[in-house]
């Protein structure tokens, strides 16, 4: 049967234990049904949401009724909805447990089953193992009970709060007005966004219209993830087109948002996550109290672990993935993952969320417009004071996870002590002690990075490169530029004789 992995269940759309159909969604939900009454919370409130996948509105009306007739109290929501729409109202309402059926950035033929505990946080071990036990002792018919579906208000709450984080987060100062281009992939976040942006503020608002209304064939993109080669070509396109000053792409349930910016000479490109993580990482840090929390995971850039002392604040290191970030120590105002996630009001969503980035990131571009300055110069301004820190994201396909696991196991049994002509230390993740255990190699030199791991929801072996470069003003940046570039490719091509 489908198992726990990033915080709940994923796979294809097919009959059988192994993929999502009515009766796996009605096992899991049976499973943490009794799991929940076993923590002496049964009866309490639970959220259900749901994107507009193939298959979303079957499985969050069964996983809704399941809840009720077991005595739960559930809020439904009532249309298709970005993720965090589910996490912020788990918290809001003091819900013990949510739901939200969605499959993120997986191709159209899948769909998903994501759990949110108490707190609005995904789940954790041994939760996950936990209920997967109480899902596989599910034997009796299980009974369904009519739900209605509830109003707006969590989403209105939601709005509400989101468009105060230009002014929580960003602070007061002059703001000039800019023009975005936007896209949510096919998925559920286009009008929740532009309602969002507007409502900061941002009415200059272009949406590219071949993506804008949910559709769960995702026909214009192979792959429906802002990372894949392609996938913003008619988003940058428009941006080009209506000489924007700030692209957005969100995923198809909006919990991640890429960023696209226009350069000198009138092109544009996706910035990579760990740039956009560092600059609003640097926003949050400078209207925070002195000694607040940023975060960023083991395979992240080193760059925000520099910054954030800088900026008189703190820095923690996680596992991959928002169950873990969300839990980075007392104090976080911020956390963000490479893979375009990015957690601004950790106090209100504590998961990754693309319309509050999309909001703040918005809001920094015109603080820096007003300054007659950009994103990218504040890219060229860190690179003086910390060292050009460039990275890159290498995915090879193969056919299974077990053959992803099988090749980080053959590496672990013969580690190189050197890559790309540099010596390097050797880290295995599932040898550390503690919470920090997993199952991923990390090789470090003098001025490199490489993390090897499968991933933990596709069948893809996953290489995480950084390089750094010195700098020692604006002068040197295109030369470090090319240096970076070449100590890359030659990283990349280790990578591909995995």
């Amino acid at each position: 049967m489908l198992r726990f992995g990033t915080a709940g269940l994923r796979g294809p759309l097919q009959e059988g234990p192994d993929g999502m159909n009515v009766a796996t969604v009605t096992r899991a939900t049976a499973g943490i049904v009794d799991w929940l009454r076993g923590r002496c919370l049964g009866g309490g409130a639970v959220v259900v949401g749901r994107d507009a996948r193939h298959g979303s509105a079957e499985f969050a009306t069964a996983t809704a009724e399941i809840f009720a007739a077991a005595g739960f109290r559930v809020t439904l929501l009532p249309s298709p909805l970005p993720t965090p729409v589910v996490a912020y109202a788990v918290r809001e309402l003091g819900a013990v447990a949510g739901v939200q059926i969605t499959a993120s950035h997986n191709p159209a033929t899948d769909n998903g089953y994501k759990v949110y505990l108490d707190g609005g946080a995904q789940l954790i071990a041994p939760a996950d193992t936990e209920i997967e036990r109480c899902i596989e002792a599910v034997t009796e018919p299980v009974a369904r009970t009519p739900v209605a579906a509830a109003d707006d208000d969590a989403v209105r709450h939601y709005l509400h709060r989101v468009t105060e984080l230009p002014m929580l987060i960003g602070g007061a100062g002059e703001r000039a007005g800019i023009r975005i281009a936007l896209s949510p992939l096919h998925g559920v976040g286009g009008a929740l966004a532009v309602q969002a942006l507007t409502a900061a503020g941002f009415t200059d608002i272009h949406v590219v219209d071949q993506q804008f209304e949910p559709d769960p064939d995702f026909p214009t993109v192979a792959f429906p993830n802002p990372e894949e080669p392609g996938a913003t070509d008619l988003l940058l396109a428009l941006a080009a087109r209506v000489g924007a000053d700030l692209a957005i792409a969100l995923d198809p349930d909006a919990d991640r948002c890429a960023v696209g910016i226009p350069l000198p000479d009138h092109t544009w490109r996706m910035l990579r996550g760990d740039e956009t993580g560092v600059l609003l990482g640097d926003c949050t840090l400078r209207t925070a109290r002195p000694g607040a929390l940023v975060a960023t995971t083991i395979v992240s850039s080193r760059l925000l672990s520099k910054l954030a002392p800088a900026r008189g604040g703190r820095y923690a290191e996680t596992l991959t993935g928002f169950k873990w970030l969300a839990r980075a120590g007392d104090g976080l105002v911020y956390a963000y993952e490479e893979a375009i996630g990015h957690c601004v009001d950790p106090a209100t969503v504590r998961d990754k969320d693309g319309i509050s980035a999309a909001v703040l990131t918005a809001d920094l571009v015109a603080r820096l417009k007003a300054m007659d300055r950009t994103l990218g110069d504040e890219l060229d301004d860190y690179a003086v004071e910390f060292g050009l820190h460039a990275g890159d994201q290498l995915s090879l396909r193969l056919a299974s996870a077990e053959d992803a696991a099988a090749v980080v196991e053959r590496l672990r049994g013969n580690p190189p002590d050197e890559i790309a002509g540099e010596p390097v230390k050797y880290t295995d993740q599932l040898q550390v002690r503690g919470r920090m255990r997993t199952d991923a190699l990390i090789f470090e030199g003098g001025s490199s990075r490489l993390v090897v791991r499968p991933s933990g929801t596709e069948p893809k072996l996953k290489c995480y490169l950084e390089v750094v470069e010195p700098v020692a003003s604006r002068a040197d940046l295109a030369a470090a530029r090319a240096a970076a570039q070449v100590r890359l490719s030659t990283l990349r091509d280790f990578c591909r004789t995995l």
